[in-house]
This record gives C-alpha cells, structure tokens and sequence, in this order.
C-alpha cells in the first residue's frame, strides 16, 4: 500500500455506505409503512437512482474544469445532509419524491469524485483500491445490523433520524480527507468523446447497465419480498449482511486476482453468478441455507463487479478525463441502470409476482455475462 491518508479515506467510505445500509435494506418496507403502493415504491426508489443519470456528470464536469474534486464531495455531502432532512417535515407521495430527488441529487455527486481522488492517492498501485474500499463494505454492515436492532424495538420511524447521523459523519468524513489531484503526464489525454466512443468501452458500459439493471428487483423489494415471506427486520438485515461480509473478503483478495486472471474473465464470472443468484432468490426464498448461499454470491454480483469496474474506468480514463469517466461509469450502471430495473420491478412486482420478477433479473444478468464474455478486453 502506497502512503496514503488511509484512514480518513476509510472513514468516507464507511459513511457513505453506512448510509446505503440504512436505504437498501430498509428504505421499502419505510416507505411501505407510509402507505404508498408497489408501483409508487418502484418509483421513488427509481428516483433515487435517476439522479445519478445527471448529477455525477454534471458535478463530475464541475471537477474536472475546476479540479477542486475534493470541494464537490463536502458540497455535495453538506446539501444532501440538509435535503434529506426534508424526509421529516412533510407527507404524500410528491412531497416524498422531491425530497429523494433533491438529496439524491447531491449524494450521487459525493461518491464518483470521492473515487477519482482515492485513485490519485493510490497512483499506479490501483489495484490496491480495495483495501480501501472494503471499509464502505463495513459501514454497511454495522448500519444494517444496527438500524436492524433499533427498528425492530422502536418501529420504522427511527429509520429517517438514524439516516440523518450518518449524513452528519459523512460529511465530517469529507471535510478531513485531503485531496490528491492528479498529476499531468508528457501526453494529453484523448478528447472525452473520443475515449466514450471506443467499441470496448462502449460494450463495457453496456455490461454494468445490464448487471445493474437486474438488481432493481433486489434494491427496491427484497426486504419486502423477505417480510411477506415471514422474515423479520432483524433476520433481513443479518442476510443483508452476509452479502457484503462476503463482499469483504473478495476486496481482500482480489487486487492478487486482477493482475492474475484479467479484468474480462472475472467480469464474466460475476454476471453469471449474478444470474445465479437471482434464481435462488426467486425459487429457494422458503429455504434458509439456499438463501444464505445466495446471498455470499454477493461477493461476486457486486464485490468483483465494482473493483474490475473501477479499475477499468481508470484505467480507460485518464488525466482530466478522470472525474466524468467515474461519473459516468456511476449515472449509466448505478444510475440509469437500477432505475430504469427499479421501475420495472415495481410494476412486474404487481403484475406477476416477486418470484416471476426476480426469474426476469436472473435473464438479464446471464445476457449481461454473455456481452461481457465476447466483447470487453483481455487487459486494459
């Protein structure tokens, strides 16, 4: 590991996705304890990831002409602390979406340049990224555990003031991470375009919207889907956190495995057991072991997809090219692609059924690894 301020990297991450595991697991059934239906779930959790169609491009922009990336983060980290408070001034169903939509909006600007600056700090040695990253995978854990525990004694009404602390932390995280900018080379970059046009990196994109894409059923309704199936909130979150204990070991690891086996052939075996993992969802959800092994896939849907993913964008995009490739790798996968499957979902959620739903994800994922198999490069 280079010098790095390690720590307070780690302490974004942590936050940040703190934050994720008071939304995924728990946000739905919140929003259900409101009232509002499937389709209107499936929508404002959509809500939440149509932001990052604009947002990360738009302040990702902001970063590279400014090269002040680390001054976006704390903005973006401060607004949506203040957005999100919104959630508790207010009732009914548009007042809901203006103020996912408004926090949202800063909160997908955070992550992409937070990103960008961690690789600077790493340099060469981004395959390294992961040891870093793992601590978000914490956060998660600690967040869903705990949010669990506090829901299941207080009700779903502790979920919004939880949420609001941890937007505190992050954006405390912000303020005490440096930043590191990168450092210009004997050679310009090639024009933006230029680099988005490329057919591998046309394909690559393609791959992560499909993969993402077909986690909309799980973001918005598998805590749902687990509580009509008599789970309660403390068990949701204990499988929640199976995955992304399983996630942690596979960011311990896989910096020897990038170098070894290729960006290409571990992307491929991620999607496919992705698809894999949708299928034990829609038929084993009344077996408790086959839920948990599906689960631990986790490591591979999202631990092994996200760092070949963000090894890649950096390495496709360099220099000042740097902050978009990392906003846009964040608004087409985990932004256009879990809400256009979000939306999906909430409306084959009342049409055919969870199991029927989550069979749909579990195609797509397999198409996914397929593109994947016969179109993304060997090495970057």
């Amino acid at each position: 590991m280079p010098a790095v301020p390690y720590w307070r990297l780690a302490s974004f991450y942590f936050c940040f996705f703190a934050i994720l595991g008071g939304l995924v697991p728990y946000w739905s059934p919140y929003l259900q304890y409101r009232g509002f239906s499937a389709a209107e779930i499936g929508e404002l959790v959509a809500i939440l990831h149509a932001t990052k169609i604009i947002a990360p491009n738009l302040w990702g922009w902001l970063a590279d002409r400014s090269g002040r990336g680390m001054l976006v983060v704390r903005l973006a980290a401060l607004g949506a602390m203040v957005s999100f408070a919104g959630v508790l001034l207010g009732d009914g169903y548009w007042w809901m979406a203006l103020v996912m939509a408004t926090y949202s909006f800063f909160w997908n600007a955070a992550l992409p340049q937070f990103e960008a600056n961690t690789m600077n700090h790493l340099g060469r040695a981004d395959h390294l990224y992961s040891r870093v990253r793992l601590w978000g995978s914490v956060g998660f854990i600690v967040a869903v555990i705990g949010l669990g525990e506090a829901i299941d004694r207080w009700g779903l009404t502790v979920l919004p003031p939880g949420l609001l602390l941890i937007f505190a932390g992050l954006f405390l995280a912000g303020v005490v991470s440096p930043e590191k900018r990168y450092v210009l080379g004997g050679e310009a970059p090639a024009p933006f375009l230029r680099v988005l046009c490329r057919p591998p990196v046309l394909l690559f994109f393609l791959v992560c919207f499909l993969l993402q894409a077909s986690h909309g059923p799980y973001y918005a309704f598998f805590s749902i889907y687990l509580q009509d199936h008599q789970y309660s909130a403390t068990a949701i979150g204990l499988l929640w956190s199976v995955g992304v204990v399983a996630e942690i070991g596979v960011f311990l690891l896989i910096h020897r495995w990038l170098p070894r086996y290729g960006p290409r052939r571990l992307m491929t075996a991620a999607l496919l057991l992705a698809a894999l993992r949708w299928l034990l969802i829609a038929t084993a959800v009344g077996s408790l072991p086959l839920l948990i092994f599906a689960q631990t896939l986790h490591a591979a849907s999202f631990g092994v997809y996200h760092a070949v993913g963000i090894y890649m964008v950096n390495r496709l995009f360099v220099g000042a090219n740097q902050g978009r490739g990392q906003a846009l790798y964040s608004s087409l996968t985990f932004g256009a692609g879990v809400a256009l499957g979000s939306l999906l979902a909430g409306y084959g959620w009342e049409a055919l059924g969870g199991a029927q739903t989550f069979l749909l994800a579990a195609l797509l994922a397999a198409g996914a690894g397929a593109v994947a198999r016969w179109g993304l490069p060997r090495t970057v």
